[in-house]
């Protein structure tokens, strides 16, 4: 095993941080502050295909490997967390179940649009009563002869402001009255299709996160997403890649609260020195290096199983579970050092303190986490 990175990923490392640093560093406090969507800096994110990245060459995409988009994903959250999400969900469980699971007609359909940023993709699976519980969405298709009507309310939807598709996860009855779950590819503009009012949330602000409703959404039947397979297992299979994305977006949260806390701590005086000489300090960056480079092993581990293509769900789960973890002590921790004005949000450790806690909980608490790990140990 090389633990040494290549040329290539190096090349992509610097890209994006030269990137993040100067179109994102400006506006990531201001965005926050406003919960405001860039726009203008998505612009220039699609000269760079990041909205392709998982997404094959023939449909427009970059199709790049899975160590290349975890860096990717992790660049761009070590400035601003919100953008990494954007990027993330678009790729790993927006757009990468379409290239698993879609049609020749779909992907030729669907993939080139998502590929150059032109629509922005959703996945829609937690409900009011369901969330964890995959098998357990209300959201309800019934079939016609031209289509499905679709009825339901998603929430906690990511990107769900300014999505062109949304994966929709609904319980289907077909023409003979049985039930199953499906997903449907619904389209910005469809009728009965609408978006509810942006989440004032405590961090990711910058992410139009939003409720989406459905009513009496009339679906074509080939906007049904792997019609022979089971909705259930798309979204597991989704949710490993998505593991993935999160796991690189923490390490980011992580790295970019690390970074502050280095810098913060040779430039801060007390007893007239600088508080880097001190040894709890120094115990406090030795522990956060230490966390975010094990963490970083596990999460490339992941990426190379699956770019292998040898399963990785349990291992995508271990770097989710324990990344999301570095991210929350990492940026606990980085506050601490900066003492009272890590407190004020003049300063980014109090955003990244704040983007961090949510790792734990989407895509996969950290609790299905050790129950995804715990089956994989018994088994």
């Amino acid at each position: 095993m090389d633990f040494n990175p290549c040329m290539k990923h190096k090349i992509v490392r610097k890209v994006v941080r030269d990137f993040s640093e100067a179109e994102l560093g400006p506006i990531a406090h201001e965005i926050d502050r406003d919960a405001r969507f860039p726009w203008e800096v998505i612009d220039k994110m699609r000269i760079l295909d990041f909205f392709g990245l998982q997404i094959p060459r023939k449909y427009g995409g970059a199709e790049v490997d899975s160590i290349s988009y975890a860096i990717t994903i992790e660049e761009l959250s070590r400035v601003c967390a919100a953008i990494g999400l954007c990027v993330t969900v678009h790729n790993s469980v927006g757009a990468a179940p379409i290239v698993r699971f879609g049609t020749e007609k779909q992907k030729e359909r669907f993939l080139p649009p998502m590929a150059c940023g032109e629509r922005i993709g959703a996945f829609c699976l937690t409900e009011a009563n369901a969330g964890s519980d995959a098998s357990g969405v209300e959201t309800n298709a019934v079939q016609q002869e031209t289509g499905y009507v679709i009825n339901g309310t998603k929430i906690f939807v990511t990107n769900g402001g300014i999505c062109g598709y949304a994966l929709i996860f609904a319980t289907t009855t077909d023409l003979s009255g049985e039930a199953s779950t499906s997903v449907f590819i619904v389209e910005k503009g469809m009728d009965g299709f609408s978006v509810g009012e942006i989440e004032d949330l405590c961090g990711m602000r910058a992410n139009p996160v939003s409720s989406l409703f459905l009513e009496d959404c009339l679906v074509p039947l080939d906007n049904c997403l792997g019609s022979s397979v089971s909705g259930v297992r798309i979204a597991l299979t989704a949710l490993d890649t998505g593991r993935i994305g999160i796991a690189a977006q923490a390490l980011g949260i992580a790295q970019g609260a690390f970074e502050a806390a280095v810098k913060y701590a040779k430039e801060r005086h007390q007893f007239k020195k600088p508080i880097s000489s001190f040894q709890t300090i120094q115990n406090y960056l030795a522990d956060m290096a230490t966390d975010i480079d094990a963490g970083r092993l596990l999460l490339y581990r992941a990426c190379a199983l699956k770019d292998e293509q040898k399963p990785f769900g349990t291992e995508a789960a271990m770097a989710k579970l324990y990344c999301s973890k570095v991210a929350t002590r990492t940026t606990s921790l980085a506050m601490q050092i900066h003492g009272g004005y890590g407190y004020s949000k003049e300063y980014d450790v109090e955003r990244y303190f704040r983007d961090a806690k949510v790792t734990e909980i989407y895509e996969g608490t950290s609790e299905v986490q050790r129950l995804v790990i715990s089956r994989a140990v018994l088994a």
